[in-house]
């Protein structure tokens, strides 16, 4: 997983320090976002010519870790 980590970069001067894959200006959560709603890896790929399929699996082993670290209530029905 560090491996995949080490894709992850954040730094204030890039995005306002939102997390993004290294070397790119493209937030984790836009990555996550395309997937949650339905994209294939394969579309995202299409869709942003500069990622590589171990950045979509760095934004999802990012996401991974922080879910492990915080919980957020979601009211059933929502």
């Amino acid at each position: 997983m560090m491996d995949l980590l080490s894709r992850v970069s954040v730094d204030p001067n890039i995005c306002h320090g939102t997390a993004c894959i290294a070397g790119t200006r493209i937030p984790i959560s836009v990555i996550l976002d395309n997937l949650s709603e339905g994209m294939t890896k394969e579309e995202i790929l299409e869709s942003y010519p500069s990622l590589k399929k171990q950045d979509i699996d760095a934004a999802l082993a990012y996401a991974a870790l922080l879910a492990k670290e915080r919980q957020i209530a979601i009211e059933p029905g929502v």
